[in-house]
């Protein structure tokens, strides 16, 4: 079975600021070894979850040291109330019945 490498960001945003927020965390240029990337609001838009997939920990932890990733977080801080992130491997489940996995 393949193996993912996942990276995950939770934030807790200041009411109001969720837009703010959205243009401040795109990152430019794309990140070298992300596959791909999700973000997840909460229905009062003050939590948002992003998880993004990397081809290894450390095209991961580059990016994650990197002088764009730091003005990224420089520019998501006024945002920002509190923030959890965590790094995983895995892989896709097996689904009973749908052949996938």
């Amino acid at each position: 079975m393949d193996e993912h490498y996942v990276w995950v960001t939770t934030r807790r945003l200041r009411p109001g600021t969720l837009e703010d927020f959205e243009n401040a965390w795109r990152p430019a240029p794309a990140p070298q070894g992300m596959h791909r990337a999700y973000a997840y609001w909460s229905e009062d838009g003050q939590e948002v979850t992003g998880v993004s997939f990397w081809a290894s920990r450390e095209a991961c932890d580059s990016w994650r040291s990197s002088e764009p990733e730091a003005q990224r977080r420089a520019a998501m801080a006024p945002y920002v109330v509190e923030e959890r992130e965590s790094f995983y491997r895995g892989r896709e489940l097996t689904l009973p019945g749908t052949g996938r996995g």
